[in-house]
């Protein structure tokens, strides 16, 4: 199947996994050792208001076809968004997962990493 072939929400759930193995790989890589230590930090990464506040962080560096994924996932009608985010950061969420499982499919690791450590770098 093609990566046009699939659907926003079939991205959004892949990209919602790649999101999360970054993250757990950054944190485990900064020494963290204790797993609930871990899941606490790890909830500042995944969360819809941090998603939607990364993607604002690096959409100046998206290039078209990156802004297309984006869009694609946005713009797909959801049914409902977590009680923790507003519909619109819930739907930027989504687009950022949608991103990142193209990314992925089309092998841009290197991208990936730029974008997520734009995305996601703590002051």
């Amino acid at each position: 199947m093609q990566i046009n072939e699939m659907s926003p929400a079939a991205l959004a759930y892949l990209g919602d996994s790649v999101l999360e193995l970054m993250t757990r790989t950054m944190l485990v890589k900064s020494g963290v050792a204790d797993a609930g230590k871990l899941n606490k930090l790890a909830l500042d990464y995944v969360k819809a208001t941090a998603q939607c506040d990364a993607f604002d962080r690096m959409s100046e560096h998206l290039t078209d076809d990156e802004m297309y994924w984006f869009k694609r996932g946005r713009n797909h009608s959801t049914s409902s968004a977590p009680k923790s985010a507003s519909t619109g950061q819930y739907r930027k969420a989504t687009g950022l997962e949608v991103l990142f499982a193209y990314l992925y499919l089309e092998g841009k690791r290197e991208r990936m990493e730029e974008l997520f450590e734009i995305g996601f770098k703590k002051e």
